[in-house]
């Protein structure tokens, strides 16, 4: 039987599919397939340009075929059974209650048994990058990703955890109240915007245009300091409880790692931590490993027991 299998990430404009091997833990070839997708468009117009993407990945692997599909899927969603609840997120809203493995496999015509399978986004880029160097060497890691949102997912021995050593039940830290707000409101690309609106009164897209600024306004230099340093703070006393090795960083802020990193690295060591950092050197792939490992079934067992 095959061991390779399609991984996907899924994004709120994109599909990105490549070929996995999960015996060997390596991707088979070079290849990215990728499709543009439209979040707003109608639910069948969305499953087809998966399906489309998916169905490249599966023709390059030429003769053996394929033996699963793996989705690094955003929530909220139905994990274990394939059913998206997304709505009021301006996206994937005409696939709300559609069980996304059913119409997958309809519309490549694959047996009801063929595993696709699904985990949430921020969960499969953690899992991914717990099996790839150099974080592949602890055992227990912290993964965020900072962008657009605040994403977190604490891993021992590749798998999720959740409800113990104080983290939250549901194993994510976005929604914990920081500052009469949340964490997400304060580590996301929208804090750097509107603290610039406040700042300065410019109005900026993101953390991109901020990077360029730093180089020559010590405004731009300040407010990089004041997020690393407030990170590392609200960081520190989760990372302790779980004893954590590293801490992984990814999404499009950690670009800006230099420009944080000694804040960020001088508040853990103000709360008594010593903890290794590692930038993600590439946020989509560790998220295709993650879900393609979804199709490994031991693996799979061991992460959702029947």
């Amino acid at each position: 039987m095959s061991n390779i299998v399609v991984g996907a990430d899924i994004g709120g404009s994109h599909i990105t599919c490549a070929l996995y091997d999960t015996d060997r833990k390596t991707f088979k070839n070079i290849k990215r397939f990728r499709r543009t997708v439209n979040s707003q468009d109608s639910g069948q117009m969305i499953l087809d340009s998966w399906a489309e993407c998916i169905t490249q990945a599966i023709e390059d692997a030429v003769d053996n075929g394929v033996a699963g599909i793996g989705f690094a899927m955003p929530g909220p969603f139905d994990y274990p059974n394939g059913i998206s609840l997304i709505k009021g997120v301006h996206k994937f809203e005409d696939l709300y209650g559609v069980n996304i493995g059913e119409e997958v496999r309809k519309k490549l015509t694959l047996p009801d048994e063929f595993p696709v399978r699904f985990l949430n986004d921020a969960a499969c880029f953690a899992i991914g990058e717990s099996f790839r160097e150099p974080a592949l060497q602890y055992e227990r890691l912290l993964a965020i990703t900072l962008g657009t949102g605040f994403g977190t997912t604490f891993i021992e021995k590749h798998l999720p955890v959740a409800g113990r050593f104080g983290i939250p039940n549901d194993g994510f830290l976005y929604h914990i109240p920081l500052e009469n707000a949340t964490a997400d409101d304060h580590f996301s690309t929208r804090w750097f915007v509107q603290q610039w609106k406040e700042t300065t009164g410019e109005n900026i897209d993101g953390v991109k245009q901020l990077v360029q600024k730093a180089e020559k306004m010590p405004q731009a230099k300040a407010l990089f300091h004041t997020f690393g340093e407030k990170l590392g703070t609200f960081l520190a006393p989760w990372l302790s409880g779980f004893r954590a090795d590293c801490l992984v960083l990814g999404g499009n802020i950690s670009a800006a790692y230099p420009l944080f990193e000694n804040p960020l690295m001088n508040a853990f060591k103000s709360s008594g931590l010593q903890i290794n950092v590692v930038l993600s050197a590439n946020s989509e792939d560790a998220s295709i490993t993650g879900a393609a490992m979804l199709c490994n079934n031991t693996f799979y067992q061991t992460l959702i027991p029947s």
